[in-house]
């Protein structure tokens, strides 16, 4: 892992995943996932494929799970959320885990639950485990703030089409204060919802990218038009940055992340009207609260 800045502080975001969409290719990062360390909270924002080594390769000691956060229903944002609570329950999760998503997430663990029953019931059985249904709770958040203990969330319903319960989140304490963006088009009302923030996490994409997208896929034009309608260009999350006031931009769920030919020079010059501090995120990104 590299340390973007350093500081005795216990408080840090951690990039897991930093690719936008569900592909995985050789040598490439995986999907979207963050921990964020705040107020003497662990957070998991999003779920993504490669969650839980991500998490594992942060230091995250996998049975001390606390809190999780899916913005929205998308598979690159949550299909490992039941096999990372899954796997720390066998490392010994036994503590409260709470997880916070959209109308809908409570049928996945249902699902996930029942896909994994032999197993689950096996285990509790034969090696003495607690039963996860038991510690593991699901909370169907809309717009609004969260109930949290230690710090203050809340939550923003953003622009994702077709996706309509889709959000962004504000993280806060008296000393630190993040918000992620979740999937969103460019969304004006995110400047005020981020406003004063020290670190925005915001989704980007860049256009000449979204061609060569389109030139190899075999369904260019509808993808190319999902692209457009659901996701923020670059330089219009360095426009929300600006708005808000934001300290620290960074670039996450990046589109596109693992083609050839595109470097981060090539996001720093999309993002130049950025009046603050930008890092481009990579798996394993760490920023400290300094």
């Amino acid at each position: 892992m590299s340390a973007e800045t350093a500081s005795q502080s216990d408080d840090r975001l951690v990039i897991l995943g930093s690719k936008g969409g569900p592909a995985i290719r050789p040598g490439g990062p995986s999907p979207t996932a963050s921990l964020l360390e705040i107020g003497g909270r662990s957070c998991v924002i999003d779920c993504g494929l490669g969650v839980t080594r991500g998490l594992v390769e942060a230091g995250t000691v996998l049975k001390d799970l606390d809190l999780i956060f899916i913005t929205h229903l998308h598979s690159d944002h949550v299909l490992e959320l039941g096999p990372l609570i899954h796997t720390a329950w066998t490392t010994g999760l036994r503590t409260p885990v709470a997880v916070f998503g959209p109308a809908g997430t409570a049928a996945y663990w249902d699902g996930f639950l029942a896909s994994m029953a032999y197993d689950i019931n096996l285990r509790i059985e034969d090696e003495g485990r607690p039963d996860p249904r038991d510690f593991v709770s699901v909370v169907e958040y809309a717009e609004g703030p969260l109930e949290i203990a230690g710090v203050n969330v809340r939550a923003l319903r953003v622009d994702h089409p077709p996706v309509t319960e889709c959000y962004a989140l504000k993280f806060y304490t008296p000393e630190w204060c993040v918000v992620f963006s979740a999937d969103t088009t460019y969304f004006p009302p995110l400047a005020d919802f981020a406003r004063g923030c020290d670190l925005l996490v915001h989704e980007a994409m860049l256009e000449h990218g979204v061609d060569r997208i389109v030139e190899i896929t075999g369904n260019g034009a509808r993808l190319r038009k999902h692209l457009m309608d659901s996701h923020t260009l670059a330089p219009d999350a360095a426009r929300i940055a600006n708005e808000a006031g934001a300290k620290h931009l960074v670039l996450n769920h990046l589109i596109p992340a693992d083609l050839p030919g595109f470097e981060e020079s090539d996001w720093r010059s999309a993002v130049s009207a950025f009046k603050g501090t930008v890092s481009v995120a990579r798996d394993g990104l760490e920023i400290r609260r300094t």
